[in-house]
C-alpha cells in the first residue's frame, strides 16, 4: 500500500508515476474521501471539547440557583445530545476511512525512476544475455514429445484424473524434476545464505492481501471453500512474506543482508486471464513448483538486494548451463506490488524464443505497509517499515522444460546438466 502522507502531500506526483504503468489514479476521489474523514475528526474533537465544557456546567447552574438534580438533569441531557452526535461523527469517519483504505489497496505500486516507459512486455528493456543457444543437425521437438517419446510425462492422464493443465510425469522424468528442487534449494541455502523455511500451502484473505494479491487478482486464485477466506498459494512469496507480517525485527535479527529465506511449494493458479495461451506442455500449468527467494531487509538495503537475489537466480541457469537473457520490465508490465522487476527469460529451441522463468521484484515498503511488517532502527530506537524483495529461484517446471529442449539428443534421449548428476544417482542420459 502506498503511503497515504505521501500521497496527500502531492496527489499529483502519484498519479503522474502510476500514469508510466497505464494506472490512472482518480485524484479527486482520494481527495474527497480524505476531506469526509478529516471533517469528521474535526467536528469530533470540537464535540469533545464541547462535551467537556458542559460537564463543568453543573455547579455553575447551582450557583445561579438551580437545584443540583435540575443542574444534572439539564447537563445529561446535553451531554446524551453531544453522544449521540459524537456515535455518528465517530461511524462517518470509520466509514470514510474503510472506504479510503480500500481504494489505497486498489492503488499498485508506484515503478522505481529506473523502470522504462512502455505499455507491454514489447517495450521490454534487454539489458544482457549469457550462453549461447545451441545448434542442431536435426529438427528439435518440443518438451511434450520429448517426455511422451521417453514414456515419461503424460498429460492425457492427469487430464483424466483433474482436467487440462495437469501433468504426471514417471520414472526418471519424475527424479530430474525432483533433482532440479533439490539443487536449487542446497545452491541456495549453502552458497547464497538463504534459510531454508516450510509453510503452509492454504493462506488466508490477510496474507493474500498483504502481498497484494488481493483484493486485485481474486480470479486467479483457487479458493477452497466459498464459506472460507482460504486459498491455496499462486507462490510461496504470500506465505513467507508473511512470516513478518505484524512483526517487529530487532536489527540484531536482521543481520548485515536481512532475513533471507528459500521455500520450495507448489503453487496453484487459475490461469484466468491467459485466454488459451501456452495450453500444451507444462509452460503455463494450474499446478506447478518453484523455489521462492525471499529477502527483508533495511530500506536502504532493498536496491542492491534486488540486484544480489537476481543473481542468484541467474547463477542457477549458469550451473544449468542454460543460455537466457535478463530483462528490466517496463512500467505498463510492471507487477501490481512491485516498483522494479528484472526477468530472466530461458532460450527454448521448440519455440525459438527466451521464456520467463523468473522475475525478481524488488516492492520497496509497498507489502511491508500492508503487513506491518518491521524492523527497529538502533539509531532511533523506533520500529520502521522494512521492504521485501522476492523472485523465483527458479520455476521448476520451466527448468524441466528448458533441460529437456536444450539437451536433447537426436535420438530422442535427454542429456543430464552435470550439475544434476549427483542427484541423479549418476546417471547422465534419460534414455527412450
Amino acid at each position: 500500500m502506498l503511503d497515504i502522507k505521501s500521497v496527500r502531500q502531492d496527489p499529483e506526483r502519484v498519479a503522474a508515476a502510476l500514469a508510466t504503468r497505464g494506472f490512472v489514479f482518480d485524484i479527486e476521489q482520494f481527495k474527497a474521501l480524505d476531506a469526509r474523514r478529516k471533517q469528521a475528526d474535526v467536528d469530533s474533537q470540537s464535540l469533545l471539547a464541547e462535551r467537556k465544557s458542559a460537564s463543568k456546567k453543573i455547579g455553575a447552574l447551582v450557583g445561579q440557583g438551580m437545584s443540583v438534580d435540575d443542574a444534572k438533569a439539564q447537563v445529561n441531557e446535553t451531554l446524551e445530545k453531544i453522544s449521540a452526535q459524537l456515535d455518528a461523527l465517530t461511524e462517518q469517519a470509520k466509514l470514510a476511512q474503510g472506504e479510503l483504505e480500500t481504494l489505497l489497496l486498489s492503488v499498485p505500486n508506484t515503478p522505481d525512476n529506473a523502470v522504462p516507459a512502455g505499455n507491454s512486455e514489447e517495450d521490454n528493456i534487454e539489458l544482457s544475455r549469457w550462453g549461447e543457444p545451441a545448434t542442431f543437425d536435426f529438427t528439435v521437438k518440443d518438451h511434450v514429445e520429448l517426455g511422451e517419446a521417453l514414456g515419461q510425462l503424460d498429460s492425457e492422464t492427469a487430464g483424466k484424473i483433474t482436467g487440462s493443465r495437469f501433468t504426471v510425469m514417471y520414472a526418471d522424468l519424475a527424479r530430474l524434476h525432483r533433482a532440479l528442487i533439490q539443487f536449487m534449494l542446497n545452491l541456495h541455502t549453502g552458497e547464497h545464505g538463504y534459510n531454508e523455511i516450510y509453510v503452509p500451502y492454504i493462506v488466508n484473505r490477510e496474507s493474500l492481501q498483504g502481498t497484494g494479491q488481493l483484493p486485485k487478482f481474486e480470479e486467479d486464485l483457487f479458493k477452497l471453500r466459498a464459506d472460507q477466506d482460504l486459498y491455496l498459494i499462486p507462490t510461496a512469496e504470500v506465505p513467507v512474506t508473511n512470516v513478518a507480517r505484524d512483526r517487529i525485527f530487532e536489527d540484531a535479527e536482521m543481520g548485515e543482508q536481512g532475513v533471507r529465506y528459500a521455500c520450495h511449494t507448489p503453487c496453484f493458479r487459475s490461469e484466468a486471464g491467459s485466454y488459451g495461451r501456452d495450453t500444451r506442455g507444462m509452460i503455463r500449468q494450474h499446478q506447478f513448483e518453484k523455489v521462492e527467494l525471499v529477502q527483508m531487509v533495511r530500506p536502504e538495503q532493498s536496491d542492491e538486494a534486488l540486484e544480489q537475489l537476481t543473481g542468484h537466480a541467474e547463477k542457477v541457469l549458469q550451473m544449468l548451463e542454460l543460455p537466457y537473457r535478463k530483462v528490466i520490465l517496463c512500467g505498463g508490465d510492471l507487477g501490481f506490488s512491485a516498483r522494479k522487476t528484472y526477468d530472466l527469460e530461458v532460450w527454448l529451441p521448440a519455440q525459438e524464443t527466451y521464456r520467463e522463468i523468473s522475475s525478481c521484484s524488488n516492492f520497496g515498503d509497498y507489502q511491508a505497509r500492508r503487513m506491518q511488517a518491521r524492523w527497529r532502527n538502533p539509531a532511533t530506537g523506533k520500529p520502521e517499515l522494512l521492504h521485501t524483495v522476492n523472485g523465483s529461484g527458479l520455476a521448476v517446471g520451466r527448468a524441466l522444460v528448458a533441460v529437456l529442449e536444450n539437451y536433447q539428443r537426436a535420438d530422442g534421449s535427454i542429456g543430464i546438466p552435470q550439475v544434476l548428476q549427483p542427484y541423479m544417482g549418476g546417471i547422465s542420459t534419460l534414455a527412450v
